[in-house]
């Protein structure tokens, strides 16, 4: 019996299927002379000046100076020729109808840290209006796991510069970090809601907005109720998965990251070396040195202890007694 094809995410962006636009005769030479340039097939279509079947969409140029492309490739076409090579503008047009609540001044939430055994997790919130949300869009911002770091530096000043915008971060220190998560009933989860919301309040504090979007990392709403608990009152906080395609929250995850790489580069710096993102063998190899160069108890001043890792690698070099971690649980084996 073949197998279902997953159902699309309700929630996911929809992709451009068609385009309307309307160009002076200079952009339409343009617009011509690019398709025959590509090899794109010309055809008849009544009241048009051309037009051309392209691999994954076609374009109709009428007389009126309406341009109308159409297929499955339009969002590209749009994207990556028609705004840049021919309108030499990023529009924003398609954007308003596919997706009009993108532009309504909101907040948004995204974290950087929380998979790799060096360094905190940092929660953070960006709130912008319509103006700067524009902005934002045009000056390439999206999710942070696309960018290198290099880049998303300068993407968190060009963030933070912008007038209508408020960005606000949250982290612990190391050592507090894994004084909290040593804790009885700690809860990863519940540390970071408890981040979110402090970074969020004090965005709202700068410049209210009526709702927001989080970057869903529980099934449990665990940031609504941490602002129940502190009486957030006329704001809405809904969250759902790969909430990066909205460009609040996009932005809100490079200026995460962003604080994230500049606390790792002070870590780096005491370290004496870069240390390494994740929970490879590399990176288990780099706590062995630290702990062989600094002692055991230094590690957490470096890493999170709660990890598997941690433990491991303590273990491995005999010094529980001088760093005693609990075991953690044996891994689950999933059968199918």
């Amino acid at each position: 019996m073949p197998k279902k094809k997953p159902s699309a995410d309700p929630a996911a962006p929809k992709k451009l299927a068609s385009y309307t636009v309307k160009l002076d005769a200079a952009q339409l030479a343009i617009l011509e002379g690019i398709c025959r340039a590509r090899g794109w097939q010309p055809f008849e279509v009544a009241y048009t000046h051309f037009a051309f079947k392209g691999p994954d969409c076609n374009v109709s140029a009428y007389t009126s100076g309406k341009v109308v492309i159409a297929g499955k490739g339009t969002e590209e076409f749009v994207q990556m020729t028609l705004e840049p090579e021919v309108t030499g503008e990023v529009k924003l047009g398609y954007d308003d109808v596919l997706h009009p609540d993108w532009f309504e001044p909101h907040a948004g939430l995204d974290e950087s840290g929380k998979g790799d055994f060096f360094g905190p997790i940092v929660a953070a919130t960006v709130i912008a209006d319509q103006a700067a949300i524009e902005a934002l869009i045009k000056a390439g911002v999206k999710d942070s796991k696309t960018i290198a770091d290099t880049q998303i530096l300068k993407l968190d000043k060009i963030i933070r510069d912008l007038r209508g915008v408020t960005a606000e971060t949250c982290y612990c220190g190391m050592d507090k970090y894994n004084e909290l998560m040593a804790r009885p009933r700690a809860n990863l989860n519940r540390l970071l809601a408890w981040q979110h919301g402090i970074a969020l309040i004090k965005a709202l504090e700068k410049q209210p907005v009526p709702r927001g979007l989080l970057d869903q990392f529980s099934k449990t709403p665990l940031v609504q109720q941490e602002l129940k608990r502190k009486a957030i009152a006329n704001f809405t906080l809904d969250m759902r998965t790969k909430a990066e395609s909205d460009p609040v929250v996009a932005a809100a995850s490079i200026v995460a990251r962003a604080e994230y790489v500049r606390i790792m580069a002070k870590l780096s710096e005491r370290f004496g070396g870069r240390l390494l993102k994740g929970a490879s063998g590399a990176v288990k190899d780099q706590a062995c040195e630290i702990i062989t160069k600094f002692g055991a108890p230094a590690l957490g001043q470096y890493a999170k202890l709660h990890f598997r890792t941690a433990y491991e690698v303590v273990k491995a070099m005999g010094k529980l007694d001088e760093l005693p971690l609990p075991e953690p649980n044996e891994r689950t084996e999933w059968r199918r």
